[in-house]
């Protein structure tokens, strides 16, 4: 009898683009792909974090590249990916929130959200999947979303609604291009320590209400995200699109 051979989780030869780069979630996805083989452009609007990450991933033996990158900017978004494409795999990690009560909202905070967390991410998962086609190349598109694209929060009426739109357009998106080979699909973590999230956690009552609703009882770290972000890029998912990966402690099993 022959066995089965287990799909690989390595991306050997593979180009690997990841947005929101510079820190937190993005910088972690960066490393994971790098460490499974891909060329990788860590991409994020300049500064000095930029480069640091970028030095950081190559100073481990690792290929990588900086790529200077506004998702607010849908002609950035355009150029950039059409010049230094085609990528055979995308990580969007880039991501706004503007927590408050929703009578509060002001018109100028939801649409700064609004125009990276869905205008943003639309238009990068159209232009990486624009260069794929034209080259008749497959590949694997991976946006991080939140559990909050299942759920709904106190002063998180813009920042989940957000969320919820991706789950849509990555659903439709799946459809459309899955018969060319390319899956689109969607990372949705919990509360991730990283530099932004620090002000959150250094309330004890704010700790006490999340652990509380994680059923592992711990707030997740990036390296909790890093396995399913390999998962999502490699022929381990090869038959997985259209779908939310929840890496939420069970927050949401309820």
């Amino acid at each position: 009898m022959s066995l089965p051979r287990t799909p690989s989780f390595r991306l050997d030869g593979k180009k690997a683009l990841v947005v929101g780069a510079s820190s937190g979630i993005g910088f972690a996805a960066a490393v994971a792909l790098a460490e499974a083989g891909a060329a990788v452009s860590l991409a994020a609007r300049p500064s000095k974090k930029l480069e640091e990450a970028v030095e950081a991933v190559s100073s481990a033996g690792f290929i990588a590249d900086g790529l200077a990158l506004d998702i607010t900017d849908l002609d950035s978004i355009s150029k950039t990916v059409a010049s230094s494409g085609p990528f055979d795999v995308l990580v969007n990690s880039a991501g706004l929130a503007i927590h408050g009560p929703a009578i509060d909202t002001k018109v100028d905070d939801f649409d700064a959200v609004v125009a990276i967390n869905v205008r943003g991410a639309y238009f990068l998962l159209q232009a990486v999947a624009r260069g794929l086609i034209e080259v008749g190349r497959t590949g694997s598109l991976v946006t991080i979303s939140s559990q909050m694209a299942h759920v709904g929060g106190i002063d998180r009426a813009v920042y989940s609604g957000t969320k919820h739109a991706i789950e849509g357009f990555i659903k439709s998106m799946a459809i459309e291009w899955g018969g060319l080979g390319i899956r689109v699909n969607t990372i949705c973590p919990t509360f991730v320590r990283t530099p932004l999230t620090d002000q959150t956690f250094s309330n004890p009552e704010r700790v006490k209400w999340i652990t509380e609703k994680i059923k592992l009882g711990r707030i997740a770290n990036v390296e909790d995200i890093m396995a399913a972000v390999i998962y999502l890029a490699s022929d381990a998912s090869a038959m997985v699109t259209g779908t939310a990966m929840r890496v939420d402690g069970g927050w949401t099993a309820e």
